[in-house]
């Protein structure tokens, strides 16, 4: 199984406003083992970021002018996607600008080239309901170092993915059991015989019985004579 872990930076929030792609990070994974065969782009969005955009990602318009349009990179890109489940955080975001970016090339929609598309928040969101499950928030709850992320970056963010959805599905493939190899009488639990078991009864000791009485006595005091785990009468000590 070929899964792609994908991110992107943008010059903004809305595609249909003009914003655009400026970094492209892929990150693969083949039955479940990372190969390092990743894919990776800057793209010149030919227009400026917002400024709020370029905090969060550090990427200027001096740095991305010189870079490759969309189009030069379009081919490569979805050739490389094309026989793959492309595992994105909050894919409706990330899809929406590919549909874009592919929509002026007359290209059909993302979800149309590639094999699969899943979205790692809406599982994050069924395991870890009423939790924050951004990308950041999942890799403290998992344990995934992410100490070198102090901007976002589409390859950085996408290998952060992989390892966070590595560690959601951990044990799934090994709850399967094939039938053909175990019959359902070689699951079943042996019935173990303890009528012959001698188990020892020890006593306590008197300091022992006091000491516990006297915790008892305690506990009721406390609750103020609502220890109703006191089945036996036993007279108060002063």
């Amino acid at each position: 199984m070929r899964q792609i872990f994908f991110d992107t930076e943008t010059t903004g929030l809305s595609p249909e406003s003009g914003d655009r792609i400026i970094e492209i990070g892929c990150v693969e994974m083949v039955d479940r083992r990372l190969t390092g065969r990743n894919l990776h782009f800057y793209v010149n969005p030919e227009r400026r970021s917002h400024e709020d955009a370029v905090k969060i990602h550090g990427l200027t318009d001096e740095f991305l002018a010189d870079k490759p349009l969309f189009a030069a990179i379009a081919d490569e890109l979805l050739e490389y996607l094309g026989n793959a489940e492309v595992i994105i955080h909050n894919a409706g975001f990330d899809v929406g600008f590919l549909n874009e970016e592919l929509r002026r090339l007359g290209r059909p929609k993302f979800a149309t080239l590639v094999d699969k598309i899943t979205d790692s928040l809406s599982m994050a969101r069924e395991m870890f309901p009423g939790k924050a499950n951004s990308l950041d928030a999942l890799c403290k709850r998992l344990e995934v170092d992410n100490a070198n992320r102090s901007l976002h970056g589409a390859l950085l963010d996408a290998g952060l993915l992989a390892e966070v959805y590595i560690r959601m599905t951990r044990g799934q493939n090994s709850l399967v059991i094939d039938a053909g190899e175990t019959s359902a009488a070689q699951l079943a639990l042996e019935a173990v015989d303890f009528s012959a078991l001698a188990l020892p009864v020890i006593e306590a000791s008197e300091a022992e019985a006091a000491a516990h009485a006297a915790m008892l006595v305690d506990l009721d005091k406390a609750s103020g004579g609502k220890t109703v785990w006191r089945l036996s009468a036993e007279p108060a000590v002063a």
